[in-house]
């Protein structure tokens, strides 16, 4: 008993909250739509930003249908899952780094209006998702994976913005990669986050030890 009040039965499976699921369901529908209107808009709009983003909805849209599939696994399961979303979503940093300096490379000038109308919608869509997932940003590893990327799209999102304010400004592509390249250093930052955690959960770590390390860092 003592070993499972510290987070030591690993075998156990925990309850499944249902409006947790529900609000799973939500986030992926809202997220494979503007992958949609992102990918399109990205690539009409000549936007490294908004393709960044379109393939970021494309991997959260995955990222809550894992996390629905493991709700009710075992923990040790919910940790091996968000240690694989976390090289995910460190991927997801490098092909965006990448894909700025390509553009760089090639000197492309984006569409500053379709930018910033699909700026606005995809802050709205993820605004929506970040409120209704507010109240379990502390949870597991998977838990603060999933808040982590709804909370990186969000800020990415008003850097589109920005970004298409600039460039609508300056008549340059540079504002553009600019906020390509800080959407993929978040993404390396919320991947470092998830996979630290779900290794520390994978120990035998409690997620108040684990929360503790990481603001320590």
């Amino acid at each position: 008993m003592s070993a499972c009040c510290s987070g030591g039965c690993s075998s156990d499976k925990p309850p499944v909250d249902p409006a947790y699921r529900r609000i799973l369901w939500i986030a992926l529908w809202v997220n494979f739509l503007m992958f949609g209107v992102e990918i399109v808009g990205g690539w009409a709009a000549g936007s490294v930003s908004l393709l960044a983003d379109a393939v970021d909805f494309f991997g959260d849209a995955a990222n809550y249908g894992i996390s629905l599939f493991v709700l009710g696994l075992a923990p040790v399961w919910r940790s091996r899952t968000a240690l694989v979303k976390g090289a995910t979503m460190g991927g997801y940093g490098v092909f965006v780094l990448a894909s700025a300096l390509w553009h760089l490379h090639s000197g492309t000038v984006p569409q500053a209006h379709t930018m910033g109308w699909i700026g606005f919608a995809a802050l709205a869509a993820n605004c929506l998702v970040a409120a209704l997932l507010f109240a379990y940003r502390n949870g597991d590893a998977n838990m603060r994976s999933v808040w982590l990327c709804t909370r990186n799209d969000a800020i990415g999102n008003v850097a589109v913005m920005l970004a298409a304010f600039g460039v609508f400004q300056t008549g340059s592509g540079l504002p553009d990669l600019l906020v390509a390249t800080v959407m993929g250093l978040l993404g390396l930052s919320a991947a470092r986050t998830v996979i630290l955690q779900a290794r520390g959960e994978m120990r035998g770590t409690t997620t108040a030890t684990v929360t503790m390390e990481l603001k320590r860092r």
